[in-house]
């Protein structure tokens, strides 16, 4: 008896709060980006405003296979956070959140509102790198929904991305870089089709994040219809509870905004070469204000050739499909067997990484005995 009653005071308490919360935006602000376009920073500056608490790469809309059927998989909340840890990272019990879902759209709304809620903001929604080419679908499960769209110099992300790869093993699957140069263009095209639809949607620059930081802040108050808050032009005191660990996140990990010094270059001259023919290309097809370069290009590279341009459709395409089938996998694969799947992949990395060690101690030993 003294259970029920303890229940029943906990749920008129929380009852009680979300009476006296502010009301919520009727929808989703979506933060999206190629990766290492500066997503991550703008989210923590963004969540630094009273009135703004987004998810970080949640991404419950990549396992939407979860919900081909009406209410989901019974074990949808636990494959997601198997997934990506989204519920510990934001601290969120899965007890409060009611596992009987009908749609997609409704179990997103139901857990990103919970956090939301805990802040006592009124905007909700998340962001991801990964909503790059679902962004016409986000807006039709989410009528309402908003969109911000950062974008940077193609070259400059394949260059963030290879150095990413040296700490972290997403980054250093095979495709990384065609996935991030043709990803830009499937971007392009969404947001352009948001626009078309009258979709509000906001795009900045990475650059002008960097160092026009409280400028474009503003902006993105003025887009929200909020007041500008001073706390967004700086990391001191953000929250990065959420924010996966690694060294490829120091920047927003840090308590300033860092502008990097230029490093030696990291890219083939094929690769650049090919990044500059498909900019001068998509110039011509989008207008020159799209993707400005960091650095100056070439007056006339030249285009890619129907064959070129053939191949690497056909090779972004593989590369999405094998990211599709790996997603349904872990929707639908016994969690017991991808358990184990993780559990001897990180038995492996510690293995290549004490043989790495054991490599550059014999490397001193030897050093040392010369």
């Amino acid at each position: 008896m003294a259970t029920i009653v303890l229940t029943e005071n906990r749920a008129l308490a929380e009852a009680d709060l979300q009476a006296d919360a502010p009301a919520l935006r009727p929808g989703p602000l979506f933060v999206v980006g190629m990766w290492r376009s500066g997503t991550s920073l703008l989210y923590a500056l963004l969540n630094q405003h009273p009135q703004i608490a987004l998810m970080y790469e949640a991404e419950l809309p990549i396992l939407r296979p979860l919900f081909w059927k009406r209410g989901g998989t019974s074990d949808w909340a636990e494959r997601w956070n198997f997934w990506n840890q989204a519920l510990d990272r934001h601290q969120i019990r899965a007890a409060d959140i009611p596992a009987d879902q009908p749609t997609l759209a409704d179990a997103m709304r139901a857990v990103y509102t919970n956090y939301s809620r805990r802040k006592g903001a009124t905007i909700w929604g998340g962001k991801s790198p990964n909503y790059y080419d679902s962004l016409t679908w986000l807006a039709r499960i989410f009528p309402q929904a908003q969109f911000i769209v950062i974008w940077r110099d193609p070259a400059d992300i394949c260059r963030s991305a290879m150095r990413a790869a040296e700490s972290d093993e997403w980054f250093s699957k095979r495709g990384i870089s065609h996935r991030s140069l043709f990803g830009l263009q499937q971007m392009k095209r969404q947001c352009d089709r948001l626009v078309s639809q009258g979709v509000p949607v906001h795009q900045i620059h990475y650059e002008d994040l960097i160092h026009n930081t409280a400028a474009t802040m503003a902006g993105i108050c003025g887009f929200l219809n909020i007041a500008f808050d001073a706390r967004m032009t700086s990391l001191s005191g953000a929250d990065r509870s959420a924010v996966y660990e690694g060294e490829h996140h120091a920047g927003v990990n840090s308590e300033a905004i860092v502008r990097k010094k230029r490093r030696p270059e990291v890219l083939s001259a094929a690769l650049l070469e090919k990044i500059q023919r498909y900019m001068f290309l998509w110039r011509r097809q989008y207008g020159e204000a799209w993707l400005p370069a960091r650095e100056a290009q070439a007056a006339n590279p030249g285009v890619p050739g129907v064959l070129e341009r053939a191949k690497d459709r056909f090779l972004f395409r593989a590369l999405r499909t094998l990211d599709a089938a790996v997603v349904v996998t872990y929707c639908f694969a016994p969690l017991s067997l991808l358990r184990k799947y993780r559990a001897l992949k990180s038995q492996n990395r510690e293995a290549v990484s004490a043989g790495i060690t054991a490599g550059h101690d014999r490397q001193s030993d030897t050093a040392s005995a010369d």
